[in-house]
This record gives structure tokens, sequence and C-alpha cells, in this order.
């Protein structure tokens, strides 16, 4: 831990939903416990790989020996699911605030939820939905594959090297960093997965856009998991 306000600066930010930007745990766990249950899995040992995947993806790491097909099908039934229960769906702290503050800079949403889910949650939460995003529809692999985060910066008409992933689960960050982009972890998950710098929520982190287009993410209050500072360009 340091006193000092460390910055990364940035053309355009790519930010995670759950776990980033909502917090939707109590959801997930619910709808994964029962599912976990429903197949004979510990639910403990479940939830320790659903955060940051798509839905199949966590399936075909649980059941291994599973067709894909079938995972797919389950996996319409689980965000159907998660879709209808909202009980529980909060903004991360300082969400509403840092949102209202990247309005009219470069950044775009990039999740592992659908489109009708990412739609629910970020309503439930009262958040702004961002014009750019990629849900799960527009992305043939899941977290921690790039591609997500890859197809976010060329939307927003950036190279990798000029973006920064807000980010709170393993396949995230590791997504985030097969990119070739710099990490923000936020919250209490992020921290073991060595992001370039480590925030408890989104209060931490305050905006400030320079004239040519350079956004600057200063951190009050942070943690640097390595030895390593955070890089500023």
């Amino acid at each position: 831990m340091t006193s000092a306000a460390p910055y990364l600066a940035a053309k355009a930010l790519l930010l995670d939903m759950d776990g980033t930007l909502v917090n939707s745990d109590a959801v997930v766990e619910r709808c994964w416990r029962r599912w976990a249950v429903r197949h004979g899995l510990d639910p403990e040992e479940a939830l320790k790989v659903v955060h940051g995947r798509q839905g199949y993806a966590t399936m075909a790491v649980l059941l291994p020996e599973r067709p894909m097909a079938e995972n797919h099908a389950d996996n319409r039934a689980m965000l159907a699911e998660e879709t209808a229960d909202l009980d529980g769906v909060v903004p991360i702290g300082g969400a509403p605030a840092f949102m209202d503050a990247i309005t009219g800079l470069p950044h775009a949403l990039v999740t592992s939820a659908d489109e009708a889910l990412a739609q629910a949650r970020m309503g439930a939460a009262g958040l702004r939905m961002p014009e750019v995003r990629v849900t799960a529809e527009l992305v043939g692999a899941s977290k921690p594959d790039p591609e997500g985060f890859l197809k976010g910066a060329a939307e927003l008409g950036f190279a990798p090297a000029d973006c920064v992933v807000f980010e709170d689960s393993e396949a995230g960050i590791l997504a985030g960093r097969a990119a070739g982009m710099r990490v923000v972890g936020v919250g209490p998950r992020a921290g073991a997965f060595a992001p370039d710098v480590h925030v408890p929520d989104l209060t931490h982190v305050r905006v400030e856009a320079d004239a040519d287009g350079t956004i600057r993410l200063h951190v009050t209050a942070w943690a640097a998991p390595t030895e390593r500072a955070p890089r500023t360009g």
C-alpha cells in the first residue's frame, strides 16, 4: 500500500459488468448453486469457476465429458433464469458516479452476459447502458479468451495498448492481459490475479480527460499486487 496517487493513461475504457459495475453475486450464487445440485456437483466448488465466464464455458469446465451442444442448450436456460431473477442486484460502490464521469469518453461494455441479461442487470442497478457493448451473442469464445476485449477496442477505434480494462474475475483479467491491455482489478476477487492496479470498488477511481483525448484514471486508494508500478502510457 502506498500513499501516492498513481494514474493510468488511456484512450478508451473497456468495462466488464458483473462484479465490476453491478453486484449480482446473490443471483449468480442462487442460480449456480441450484444448477450444481441438479447435476450432483458440489456448489462451493462450482462457484469457484463461474465468475467471468459465459455459462456454457463454466459448464464445460465442470462437466468436461458432456457434449458442448448440451452446454449451449443448458446455458440458454440459465440465462433466462438469471434474467428473471434481479433480487439483490445493486451497483458496485462508486459505479453511478464513475459512469457519469465517463459519459462522452470512449468506452464499451464487454460482458459474458447476453444483451437481455445485461439490460436487465444494468437497469436493476440504475446504471446507464453504454452505447457500445460486446455481449455474449457477439463473440465466439468466452473469457478468458481475449476476443470480446479486442472487439470492443476495434468498435471504439483504438489499439489494444491504448485501452484499459476494468475487471473483477480471473477469467476477465486473463482476457484483458491476453488482449494486450492494462487491467484495473475491482473488488475482492481481483487482487489474487495480478491486475496492474487493484481497487476495492469504483469510489477509488477518479476520471479526468485531457484536451488531446487522453483519459487519466487517478487511483486514490490502491494496492499493487506485483512489484512493478502501474504503467502510465
